[in-house]
């Protein structure tokens, strides 16, 4: 783990704090939040894969027990996703590839759902439609691979497609994202740990990270109404933009 001053590491801690509780009020684990904050303080590129993953576990394991407990998961919305994605998570974390495009082609799609989140009416983002179980399937499988090779959950892709095709309002999709970003954290690390080495330095930033992945737990499931959620989503959406094309 990079060495840091005193100053430097409560500076740390809290911008760390602040990411997770952004992340888990809406659902997400906060990996690209996660890898941005570590690339930004200098941590070796070796470490900061695993401990994102890691922490992705975590958070959004937190983040999807309060949401189910406040009754905003749907099973039938969750494993059409699930089914195809955990497989494909553990082989995108096996690959190992020079993902710059792939990270510049899933930023356009966020900017894009960005756009359409903030911006859409609001009859637009929260009318229901006909969920398709295959196409769901498909997305899924798109999203597992994807989010293994690069190293995130998958989260900041599949709750704006839940949200933008209608197919569920924003504590459902943050209830199923929760979920798909634990399970495909856990693959995508299973198939890390096959081709790598993880260190224990990678599970010290845990107890800093749950302080704020439990508030944003607590705070987006039962407290934060859908409109303020919306919101969020797009700066957390945001946030991962710039982790994709900058970092």
């Amino acid at each position: 783990m990079n060495i840091m001053s005193t100053d430097i590491w409560v500076i740390f801690s809290i911008a760390l704090i602040g990411i997770a509780f952004l992340y888990a009020s809406v659902g997400h684990g906060g990996a690209s939040g996660y890898i941005a904050l570590m690339a930004a303080f200098s941590f070796p590129v070796d470490y900061i894969k695993p401990t994102a993953l890691i922490l992705n576990i975590f958070i959004s394991g937190i983040s999807f027990w309060y949401f189910k407990k406040h009754n905003h998961f749907k099973w039938n919305l969750f494993y059409p996703f699930a089914v195809a994605s955990i497989p494909a998570a553990f082989l995108g974390g096996y690959i190992t590839i020079d993902a710059q495009v792939y990270k510049i082609i899933l930023a356009v799609f966020l900017l894009v759902a960005i756009f359409r989140i903030v911006f859409a009416s609001k009859e637009s983002t929260t009318t229901k439609v006909e969920f398709k179980t295959l196409f769901a399937i498909g997305i899924g499988l798109f999203i597992g691979l994807f989010s293994g090779m690069i190293g995130i959950g998958g989260g900041i892709i599949l709750s704006p497609i839940i949200i933008l095709l209608g197919w569920g309002n924003m504590k459902e999709a943050a209830a199923v994202s929760a979920l798909f970003i634990f399970v495909n954290s856990v693959s995508g690390i299973s198939g890390y740990a096959f081709n790598h080495s993880i260190s224990v330095a990678s599970f010290k930033l845990i107890p800093i990270a749950f302080i704020g992945g439990f508030l944003g737990a607590v705070y987006g499931s039962h407290k934060i109404p859908n409109t303020v959620l919306k919101n969020i989503l797009a700066v957390v959406l945001l946030i991962a933009c710039f982790k994709l094309t900058l970092i």
